[in-house]
């Protein structure tokens, strides 16, 4: 597994502050840049599922678009689907209507 200064920049600064969505949801996004899906949807599925403050809408999106690059696409279905609850639970039509809109083409 590769490592960029950048990840190591932002778990230090997950150390200080292990609830942050930006820096969790940046570190996921450091692991999509060098092709590590795996690693990514682990972060974003851990982010999504964190009890710590409203859901980060953008993770279910970025999840679903990693999990079909790992070709699991029931599980990005799913993901998308949560994503598309939650994000019109915020009122935050944009993101729900991308989510749908990717939703739709993979099915």
């Amino acid at each position: 597994m590769s490592r960029t200064p950048r990840m190591e920049q932002l778990e230090a600064l997950l150390r200080e502050d292990p609830d942050d969505p930006f820096l969790r949801y940046g570190l996921a996004m450091e692991y999509a840049a060098l092709g590590e899906d795996d690693q990514c949807v682990e972060r974003l599925i851990d982010l999504i599922r964190r009890p710590a403050g409203p859901p980060y809408i953008p993770a279910y999106l970025q999840a679903g678009q990693a999990l079909i690059r790992l070709h699991r696409y029931e599980q990005a279905r799913q993901i998308l689907q949560e994503g598309i609850a939650a994000a019109q639970a915020a009122g935050d039509w944009h993101a729900a209507g991308e989510m749908q809109g990717f939703l739709d083409s993979i099915c």
